[in-house]
């Protein structure tokens, strides 16, 4: 592993389906009576968000503290920043604290990269979304769902991902969309791009994926579906002439998934807006995953956690075998 976790397409195959092997291992913790190792005892995590977020900090802190870290919560809101302090001065003052690692969220993109490699802070820096970047533990614990919901838990140990995946949706202002093109390339899958040419960045064709206007057509040879929400906050113009066109042509609905084949399942790094890009129907569907992913969010943020702090030793003691 390396040092910090700033982007998906820092990691080798070989890192990444370590991560997944390593959050199988804690996944087994969940079912324990006390979710808790000893791990990061006396290691200190700030989880450090300039910017909203539900999911993605309270996961961060529930592996931290699974882990036994000591944690520190820094909202902008509340704190010097809103007095305009800037992230060197915030971030030289948690080195003098003497924290360990830092999960930032930032709405900049390149801020995780800028304090990683500044020389501000010594600690080890995780990023959790940096504006329309990259969102590298999302795309890890999608790559984790799907490998569980293709393969099998057990099944899956040190395999990649060689599946069809289709991602749809608001491709330009998504960080989710970039980290998983690259991670799950990594991981040899086929990635296939499903948007309006508006919602799509320019320089496309260099990603490593295929783009397609056409949902109908890419839905019956798709492995997993990705549904996307439509970022209207980061948004500056109309992109697409209303709700209800875009819902015809790219929203997920039961006929559509219907076309889907059998063992295929349906995702969506949330919040999901209902009606828009995925109807009430599709969500609480069986083939729906978005509740796994945020289970299985907590198992991956544990893993990454546990690689860059914890050393050398085995993620979890098995009990040895009766003769």
């Amino acid at each position: 592993m390396h040092r910090h976790l700033i982007s998906a397409a820092d990691l080798t195959r070989d890192d990444a389906v370590l991560i997944l092997d390593t959050a199988e291992e804690m996944a087994r913790v969940a079912d324990r009576p006390i979710k808790k190792l000893p791990t990061l005892r006396g290691r200190t995590v700030v989880n450090l968000f300039f910017e909203d977020s539900t999911r993605t900090r309270i996961s961060f802190e529930a592996a931290e503290k699974r882990l036994s870290a000591d944690v520190i919560n820094f909202t902008a809101k509340g704190s010097s920043v809103s007095k305009g302090e800037s992230l060197k001065d915030t971030a030289q003052t948690l080195e003098a604290m003497g924290v360990d690692a830092v999960v930032i969220r930032h709405s900049a993109s390149g801020a995780p990269y800028r304090l990683a490699t500044s020389g501000w802070i010594d600690a080890h820096v995780i990023n959790a979304g940096d504006g329309t970047h990259q969102h590298p533990t999302q795309a890890l614990l999608d790559a984790f769902t799907m490998r569980r919901r293709l393969i099998g838990p057990d099944a899956g140990i040190g395999q990649d991902l060689a599946r069809r995946i289709t991602i749809v949706g608001d491709i330009l202002h998504s960080r989710v969309a970039r980290s998983n093109v690259d991670l799950l390339h990594t991981l040899g899958a086929e990635v296939t791009l499903v948007a309006p040419p508006t919602l799509l960045p320019v320089g496309i064709g260099s990603w490593p994926c295929e783009v397609s206007y056409d949902l109908d057509r890419t839905l019956p040879k798709s492995d997993a579906v990705m549904m996307l929400r439509v970022q209207r906050e980061r948004m500056k113009a109309a992109f697409f002439p209303t709700e209800r066109e875009y819902s015809r042509r790219y929203g997920l609905d039961g006929d559509r998934m219907a076309r889907m084949p059998e063992h295929a399942v349906v995702m969506h790094p949330g919040p999901m807006v209902r009606g828009m890009e995925i109807t009430a129907e599709v969500a609480d569907s069986d083939r729906c995953t978005v509740v796994e992913q945020v289970t299985n969010g907590v198992s991956i943020r544990m893993a990454v956690l546990y690689l860059l702090l914890g050393g050398n030793e085995p993620a979890l003691t098995r009990p040895t075998e009766e003769k």
